[in-house]
């Protein structure tokens, strides 16, 4: 298939990398040698120049895939009329008695083997450099093929620094137990395995040399690959009765796949490892999501204290904390994984893009805009960490800066801004914008009462009940029935209002919150609980898919509610919507269940983690559940270790 569906693919990779796998064996997006590098295999984004190095029988065949158990090693298992074989794919992970030379990590295993009967295997490698902007010149080596590209000529920015120590180019060497032929005019190499019951054959990529790789044992590293994740996640075996088989392995794989995205120096955490998988196919909705988007701390924070994982959650509080540091009016919405600030926006316009949709986009403009809802979040994230863990330290410099945007938030929370949807031609009072600002006053006074820290604290406390104020009466339609996108609107509608109660503006049995979710059950959701961001805005018209996020979202406020029959029925029906492996993207059709836009989505699979927390604890407490009880105390009983 040119263009596999999102469904069809896996992901591998290890603490800055990651490569996705389709079902048909072929690798068709990575990017080395970090996430947001790149690319030297992007097929998933140009069927014809992108790259890719595909592994499959020569014969006609069906295929299948899944992951090892517990681990983000993938297998792919092919079927012929005369034998099955097994692929397996994997990133190294630096692991005891593993090199520490950070090549090592820069690279893909492949192993084929051969399970019954017979089969003839081919290997295509046909790298694509620098977004296959680049020409790869192919020889022969030793042990396969060493690919370079030229000499870096579009780099630009950041992504001057990451090739710095290929000078002359990047190199790509192909290494495997078979040998290969090259096709000069393709740019391409090319070999076949022939295959038995109980034999195997590796084959793999490096980037950027061989020598750290030359001595290794591929057995020996797979075997210690699966114990690094099984090990990460700890024990399992005590499952509560309010926890669900199959709600358990969706939190474990979302688990996997956040630590797969984990920036391993920086805490950061990608919204996606991909780049402009369109929102919905043939238009131009188009973005580079492989950037930390502070808005999402809040969240983060929860779902990685949920299952236990807290030295992810505090290299990440450092992250956010050390963003908070920076002077409030310079604090963007999102940031580099290693902290770069300059994202400019460029367009290939040489690809096609996924599906023939363009524009295919490096970099993000939205990232000098100005939302207000960024400051919230980053307070709100401080609060909740601490809350989560009392050992979390703030010293002087931490509350000056934390001082400091909760001022800001007091001189600019009656501005205007772009909005969580980032809409690129509009600023407006967004509702979602006012809401994060009353978070950030509301988690300031409360960090300044609860460990009597001095604050100007009446300032404070006059501009939360201000903005409260504006909010219950400019952001609430007696028209519409419910809270609304903007001040300016008596009808558009937005997911982001179910976040009141979770944020606990207003409690979930308030009159106004409860026809906020009706409305929202009424005018942006299927018959099976899939929500889609806003309608009847004057901002942008077109046609929206239901998003995923905002899906959780609805059954968290549900489950606030006490309206567990239909959060529990939400929730199961969502989980249907997950890829075979149980991977979402950001967005899914509503009417066929294709998954649409990056992929996998981050988002996403931190949403399932907290309706999962939120729903498992109103099962044992028959509904008695509040924003806040959510303390490691209780969780312990969810995601036991």
């Amino acid at each position: 298939m040119e263009y596999p569906p999102l469904r069809d693919y896996g992901i591998i990779g290890n603490d800055d990398r990651c490569a996705l796998v389709s079902r048909y064996g072929s690798i068709d997006w990575c990017c080395f040698p970090h996430l947001e590098s790149p690319s030297v295999f992007a097929r998933i984004l140009d069927a014809d120049r992108g790259g890719h190095f595909s592994v499959r029988p020569a014969e006609p065949h069906e295929s299948s895939h899944c992951y090892a158990d517990r681990t983000n090693v993938l297998e792919t298992t092919f079927e012929t009329d005369d034998g099955q074989a097994t692929v397996t794919d994997f990133m190294p992970i630096r692991n005891d008695g593993m090199p520490d030379d950070e090549r090592f990590q820069q690279a893909i295993y492949r192993r084929l083997e051969c399970d019954r009967g017979s089969m003839d295997m081919t290997v295509e490698f046909e790298p694509g450099f620098d977004y296959a902007r680049k020409e790869a010149t192919l020889e022969s080596t030793a042990d396969g093929v060493v690919a370079t590209s030229g000499d870096g000529s579009h780099e630009t920015g950041a992504q001057a620094t990451y090739n710095e120590a290929a000078a002359g180019g990047e190199r790509l060497h192909l290494f495997g137990d078979l040998e290969f032929g090259i096709d000069d005019t393709a740019g391409a190499a090319t070999g076949t395995v022939s295959l038995t019951a109980d034999d195997d054959c590796w084959v793999g990529v490096q980037y950027g040399g061989r020598e750290p790789m030359a001595s290794i044992d591929p057995q020996e590293t797979l075997d210690e690959t699966k114990h690094y994740w099984r090990e990460w996640l700890g024990s399992r075996d005590d499952i509560p009765e309010s926890m669900p088989e199959r709600w358990h392995e969706m939190v474990v794989r979302s688990e996997l796949l956040l630590k797969l995205l984990i920036h391993h120096e920086t805490g950061a955490i990608p919204a996606a490892p991909t780049t402009s998988i369109p929102e919905a196919i043939g238009e131009p909705r188009t973005w580079d999501y492989r950037y930390n988007w502070i808005r999402d701390a809040k969240f983060t924070v929860q779902a990685l204290h949920d299952t236990g994982h807290r030295q992810e959650a505090r290299e990440y509080f450092d992250w956010f904390a050390d963003i908070a540091h920076t002077d409030p009016a310079e604090i963007q919405p999102l940031y580099g994984l290693h902290g770069e600030e300059d994202i400019d926006e460029h367009t290939l316009e040489h690809l096609s893009g996924y599906r023939d949709t363009d524009p295919v986009r490096i970099g993000n403009a939205a990232a000098p805009q100005k939302q207000l809802d960024a400051y919230g979040t980053i307070v709100q994230a401080i609060y909740e960490t601490i809350r989560f863990d009392a050992g979390t330290p703030i010293d002087d410099d931490d509350w000056a800066a934390i001082c400091d945007i909760v001022d800001y938030v007091c001189a600019h929370w009656e501005e205007r801004d772009a909005g969580i949807w980032e809409f690129r031609d509009e600023r407006r009072h967004f509702l979602h914008s006012k809401l994060l600002c009353w978070v950030a006053l509301d988690r300031g006074i409360a960090l300044a009462t609860e460990n009597e820290f001095e604050a100007p604290i009446e300032k404070w406390r006059d501009n939360r009940e201000a903005l409260r104020e504006e909010i219950e009466e400019r952001g609430y339609s007696e028209e519409a029935g419910s809270f609304v996108q903007h001040f300016e609107t008596d009808e558009a509608l937005d997911a982001t209002a179910l976040l009141i109660p979770i944020y606990e503006f207003l409690p979930p049995e308030d009159e106004r919150v409860q026809s906020t979710i009706d409305a929202v059950l009424d005018r942006l959701t299927t018959e099976d609980g899939l929500v889609v961001r806003f309608v009847d805005t004057d901002i942008r018209r077109d046609e929206e898919k239901a998003f995923l996020l905002c899906s959780f979202w609805l059954i968290d406020a549900l489950i606030l509610s006490n309206r567990l029959e239909r959060a529990r029925e939400y929730f199961e029906n969502v989980l249907d919507y997950a890829s075979p492996l149980g991977l979402y993207s950001e967005k899914v059709d509503p009417e066929d269940g294709t998954l649409l836009g990056n992929f996998p989505q981050a988002f996403s699979h931190l949403g399932l983690i907290n309706s999962v927390t939120y729903l498992a604890r109103a099962i044992e407490t028959e509904g008695d559940v509040e924003p806040d009880d959510f303390d490691p105390e209780n969780i312990e009983t969810l995601f036991r270790r």
